[in-house]
Order: structure tokens, then C-alpha cells, then sequence
């Protein structure tokens, strides 16, 4: 089973919008029973929490459901996780800081074809959940091609 732990600072908007729109294109693609998707957050400020109302209308809007409540990276998700995918440069840094990772980090954005940037920005700041939306499906959709290519599926 692939491991794939989608990583941002609160885990109520981007890493679960993340972990929502791959679910639903891991489904798609028929592929749901070789993964294990989930996403947490660098901080524990939102812990047990839902998904922010902008995440979680955004989401709906494009026919995907998400169930997602926030819980805070540990040592266990490190150890799991075969791919830790960070929204921004700082939520890769962090993952760093609580402890030896053995898969792989990358930014989300690194998978996406001719992205305007390399992060994925914030709408818990900016309310621009659609252009989030936008953006995370890009990501999304280029790392589930890499992972179909390294993986062989």
C-alpha cells in the first residue's frame, strides 16, 4: 500500500482540500485499495477540528467529498508516510523538525505542469478557496502521474 500524507500548517484548509481531490481521482482511476491517503498539520492549533467552510464548499461545489478532521504531524506519520507532500516551503521544513523522515517531501506544486508558483497559498489568510482548488488539482493531478510511473501502477 502506497502512503501518501499531504502536510500544511492547521490542516482545516489546504491539506485536507489535498487529501479530498486525491482521494477522489485515486478513486477515479480505480486504484483506492493501493493507497493510504491522509494529511495532517504542522500545528496544533486546529486539532480535531473540520475542515475549514471555505475548504469544505469549495470541495462540494466540484462534487467531492470531504470528511477530513485535523490532527497535527508525529513521528509515526514520518515512519509511514512513503510520500510527504507540503503545500509550502515552511510545512517542508517542518516536517524536518519533528524527526527522521523516511519517504519522500516534496511541494505539491512541484507535480504541477506550468504552475505560476511553487506554493500553494493560504486561503485561511486569502478566502480564495476556487484558486486553491485550482491549484491543489494541478498538484494533485501530476503527483498521482509520477507516483503511476515510479510505482508501476
Amino acid at each position: 500500500m502506497i502512503n501518501v500524507l499531504f502536510v500544511c500548517l492547521g490542516n482545516i484548509c489546504r491539506s485536507p482540500m489535498a487529501e479530498a481531490i486525491f482521494k477522489h481521482m485515486v478513486e477515479q482511476e480505480g486504484l483506492a485499495d493501493q493507497f493510504h491517503i491522509d494529511s495532517v498539520g504542522t500545528g496544533d492549533y486546529h486539532v480535531g477540528d473540520p475542515a475549514h467552510p471555505g475548504t469544505r464548499q469549495v470541495l462540494a461545489a466540484h462534487s467531492i467529498r470531504c470528511d477530513s478532521i485535523a490532527r497535527q504531524l508525529n513521528r509515526r506519520d514520518l515512519a509511514e508516510a512513503d510520500y510527504l507532500i507540503a503545500m509550502d516551503e515552511s510545512n517542508a521544513r517542518d516536517i524536518q523538525r519533528v524527526g527522521r523522515v523516511n519517504g519522500q517531501v516534496h511541494l505539491l506544486l512541484d507535480f504541477a505542469e506550468n504552475s505560476p508558483t511553487r506554493e500553494v497559498p493560504d486561503p485561511y489568510y486569502t478566502g480564495n478557496f476556487e484558486r486553491v482548488y485550482q491549484l491543489v488539482s494541478a498538484g494533485c493531478s501530476g503527483l498521482l502521474a509520477h507516483i503511476r510511473a515510479e510505482q508501476q501502477l
